[in-house]
């Protein structure tokens, strides 16, 4: 009779844990630097849009459409973003006053540090950073004072990608490709 096999250990990064048979992800800016560094920030984006406290299958199901290009998590001004979603007039999806007023009030009120906020996820479309997520949270972020926040930038052409990176190295926003 044959000696059993040591099992098998896995290492987790210290934003995974393991729980049963489900790996949970953090989804904050530490983990999300992490994946982008592994080379996997789109496999973070998807398990953030249909698992995390502000779950968004719809658009995790959108940018499975097609081939996306993909830049961040990046620290950015909040005014380099332009949000879709709010009281204003002219928004591609809006919110009554009081209640976008409350709600936002409510998640400021909630914020501890930024780097445990998950980036915003912003379409690059034009020249222009369009919030696609997490148009609440650019909000919040704004009512707490603070003047940068974190974000993940998708394109949908490689030409795009190419040339708002050029741009953003420029900016010294990140390093060259």
């Amino acid at each position: 009779m044959g000696r059993a096999a040591a099992p098998q250990t896995h290492q987790y990064p210290p934003s995974v844990s393991r729980e049963g048979y489900r790996i949970i992800i953090a989804f904050d800016v530490p983990t999300a630097l992490q994946y982008a560094e592994e080379g996997r920030l789109e496999e973070w984006i998807h398990a953030y849009l249909t698992g995390g406290h502000w779950a968004n299958p719809a658009l995790s199901e959108g940018l499975r459409r097609q081939r996306r290009w993909w830049n961040g998590p990046l620290e950015l001004p909040l005014g380099c973003l332009s949000r879709c979603v709010g009281p204003e007039p002219g928004m591609e999806y809006p919110d009554e006053p009081e209640h976008w007023a409350r709600r936002t009030a409510q998640m400021a009120a909630g914020f501890g540090e930024a780097l445990a906020i998950p980036p915003l996820i912003a379409e690059y479309r034009s020249g222009e950073l369009s919030v696609r997520d997490g148009n609440t949270r650019h909000e919040a972020i704004r009512l707490r004072g603070w003047a940068t926040c974190w974000v993940v930038i998708w394109y949908n052409s490689q030409a795009d990608y190419l040339r708002h990176t050029d741009f953003l190295a420029q900016g010294g926003w990140l390093a060259p490709p």
